[in-house]
């Protein structure tokens, strides 16, 4: 799944809807996570969001219009990829309520998303540490 921003000229494509605020027009952390956890519903075995493997402490997470994971930052497109039975996986993104929204702002106001089946795809390792990183009291 790939993600993007709309275009920077972008109007309300249907009637009935507000001309778009900036926010309109820009992919949100909701919308990364939307699709991660959809897939993950739909029984990915594994995800990459761009070129990093996701584990059970990853946090996609946003701060203005770039993503932060795993240390590194990433501006749009954002490229989301998922090994597991393709069908179920469709299923799973289109059953996805945070995704049907996402959908009416792609209608709307042409934020991107194209699904594509890439076939067979393996994903890489994840080679960052899994060493956990608390808050300790002073003594």
């Amino acid at each position: 799944v790939t993600l993007d921003d709309a275009p920077p000229d972008a109007t309300a494509k249907l009637p009935g809807y507000p001309e778009p605020q900036p926010d309109y027009l820009v992919i949100h952390q909701q919308d990364l996570q939307a699709v991660v956890n959809a897939m993950w519903q739909g029984g990915a075995e594994g995800i990459k969001v761009m070129d990093q493997r996701l584990i059970s402490t990853s946090a996609v997470r946003c701060v203005g219009n770039t993503l932060i994971l795993q240390g590194r930052v990433y501006s749009p497109p954002y490229k989301i990829t998922a090994v597991g039975d393709p069908e179920k996986l469709k299923r799973a993104l289109s059953a996805s309520p945070a995704i049907q929204n996402y959908m009416v702002y792609v209608n709307v106001y042409g934020l991107g998303w194209q699904v594509e089946d890439n076939g067979t795809v393996t994903l890489p390792g994840y080679s960052g540490t899994v060493d956990l990183h608390y808050a300790k009291p002073v003594e």
